[in-house]
């Protein structure tokens, strides 16, 4: 709050803390659309608001590389699988504040290494969010049984709201 003084009177003002957002997205067609589903939606929210766009680099798995090559794996094939990683995970970034531009938002980039379900939630809480925004792959329970959902476990386990967004057929 900031206190002002006008012609003899003090009268307080709140000023008011920016919210924050983030966007969690991947490769896939529906975390794009919950990209743009909150730019369409949530725009007005959106222009007081600090805008993050989050993507988790899963651990790469160089075993089968190793089993390929007999035991025999290079520091140079392990460092050029990581450099095309890095180089993926920018482009996808990229598109995605290309997206937010188009609608005229600045967003800042954020990608964390680890299981996707698992880093979203410690940025999240590490950036103290008011909104987590994720999209919806629109799995059906048998899957979501085996091979768990990104989502679900966002739901069940941020430390604040989270919004899915799904894409109806």
């Amino acid at each position: 709050m900031i206190k002002m003084e006008e012609g003899g009177r003090s009268s307080t003002v709140r000023e008011e803390k920016k919210k924050k957002v983030m966007v969690a997205i991947d490769e896939s067609e529906c975390s794009f659309y919950a990209l743009e589903w909150v730019l369409n939606y949530l725009y007005n929210s959106l222009l007081n608001s600090e805008i993050v766009l989050f993507t988790g680099q899963p651990i790469a798995d160089y075993s089968y590389i190793y089993a390929s090559s007999f035991g025999v794996t290079s520091p140079e094939l392990i460092t050029s699988i990581q450099e095309n990683q890095r180089k993926v995970t920018n482009a996808l970034l990229k598109k995605a504040k290309d997206v937010c531009g188009q609608h005229g938002i600045v967003a800042e980039t954020m990608t964390q290494v680890g299981d996707p379900r698992e880093t979203i939630c410690e940025a999240a809480e590490k950036l103290h969010l008011d909104l987590l925004v994720l999209g919806s792959h629109n799995k059906g329970a048998i899957q979501r049984a085996f091979l768990g959902s990104v989502s679900n476990y966002c739901v069940r386990n941020a430390k604040c709201p989270v919004l899915v967004v799904r894409k109806t057929p």
